[in-house]
């Protein structure tokens, strides 16, 4: 191991040293520093000392491989997976659970800090999920030819690389759902290259195969509560329930507004919206079909601003900078913001209450994705003047 490398100049792919762990990214990876260079490392914590391995250098910072841990961390614990560190899915099962969500409620200040501009936020600490293992709902199982062992590798995509890890059992996803891998590693694919998703179907909901609904049943009521809770303190008449995807949020909050209107591109996921207010007799209300940005327009006209509440619930990449902007026009009274990915949410929302148009009274995240780096937000925004 070498003991003279003293800053990033002196790095190079294959040299193997000794770091201290300071940090977690976002993403989690491990951060420590030789001189004022950053270098990456995934599955450790802070506090630790780590022999590794450089993997990749860029001009401000590099990556490298755990090869050991000179000097653990108390919090340390063993991962109950056997491909844990190999395959790509899980960041975080070398943690005890109470440091994932410190961990992760750390991330999200930080985030909204540097990306969003809040400085003084205060985030909510973050929710537990009652069932940090087997609470996946939905799966995506990849096949791929491994020429080495003449046969298909039927799991997911590696930590390291873009090729398929074989898996015989997800310690995260529902028992059903292993079941059903089980199933689909006795009759595979007939090649590589297909994915198969895996699905435990919620209970009194109708969700077509590739539509979106929230993967884990275990936290989905506490999510409930509180999306309920913000928009009864809000005193809101109407809502606006953007990208409903199968009128899930729209149909639970259905009873405490006057009116309500969902849109979603997905066309069979309107047809289910329809079919799931049906079931639940929510007749107060209606779904269109089509382009979120290009309807909104015409949905925020629909109601007073003063009396309306917006549900954003977007895909990772976040909300279109022009229906923010919209918004900022119109001035609904609260905005709900729920994402899983708090960096285009800190992003987006720094957008929102530039100027002073809006403020963010409450962020609550809640762990619905143990184990992982993800986790999901929900923002309480209200109009400046209007905040409870």
């Amino acid at each position: 191991m070498s003991e003279t490398i003293q800053n990033g100049n002196d790095l190079a792919v294959g040299a193997k040293l000794r770091l201290s762990i300071y940090d977690i990214a976002f993403g989690g990876e491990g951060v420590g520093r030789i001189g004022e260079f950053v270098v990456f490392v995934a599955f450790v914590m802070v506090g630790e000392e780590v022999e590794v391995e450089i993997t990749e250098v860029k001009k401000r910072f590099a990556r490298a491989h755990l090869l050991n841990i000179i000097q653990s961390s108390p919090h340390r614990v063993t991962p109950p997976c056997p491909y844990f560190a190999t395959c790509g899915g899980c960041q975080y099962q070398h943690m005890d659970y109470s440091v994932q969500l410190e961990l992760k409620q750390k991330q999200i200040v930080d985030l909204f800090q540097r990306i969003g501009g809040f400085a003084e936020i205060i985030i909510d600490p973050v929710v537990p999920c009652p069932r940090p293992y087997g609470y996946r709902n939905r799966i995506m199982v990849r096949s791929q030819w491994d020429k080495f062992k003449q046969g298909l590798n039927i799991g997911f995509i590696r930590a390291d690389s873009r090729l398929v890890v074989d898996i015989e059992e997800c310690k995260i996803a529902e028992p059903a759902l292993n079941q059903q891998l089980e199933h689909l590693r006795r009759h595979p694919p007939p090649k590589g290259g297909i994915k198969v998703v895996l699905r435990v179907a919620p209970q009194d909901w109708e969700v077509p195969h590739d539509s979106f609904f929230q993967n884990n049943f275990h936290l989905l009521p506490k999510l409930v509560e509180l999306v309920r809770e913000r928009v009864r303190s809000s005193g809101a008449k109407h809502l606006i329930d953007v990208y409903c995807g199968v009128g899930f949020f729209s149909v639970e909050l259905a009873g405490l507004v006057t009116s309500f209107v969902g849109v979603e591109l997905d066309q069979r996921a309107i047809r289910a919206a329809r079919q799931n207010a049906i079931r639940r007799q929510r007749t107060n209300g209606e779904y269109v079909a089509g382009r979120a940005e290009e309807l909104l327009p015409s949905l925020v006209a629909k109601f007073p601003a003063a009396q309306t509440v917006v549900m954003l619930d977007p895909p990772r990449t976040g909300c279109p900078r022009e229906s923010l902007e919209l918004l900022r026009e119109v001035r609904p009274v609260q905005i709900l913001y729920v994402s899983c990915h708090p960096a285009t949410l800190a992003r987006d929302l720094g957008l929102l209450c530039a100027e002073g148009v809006y403020d963010v009274t409450r962020v609550t995240p809640l762990d619905m994705f143990p184990q992982t780096q993800h986790v999901e937000c929900v923002a309480d925004v209200r109009l400046k003047g209007f905040s409870k």
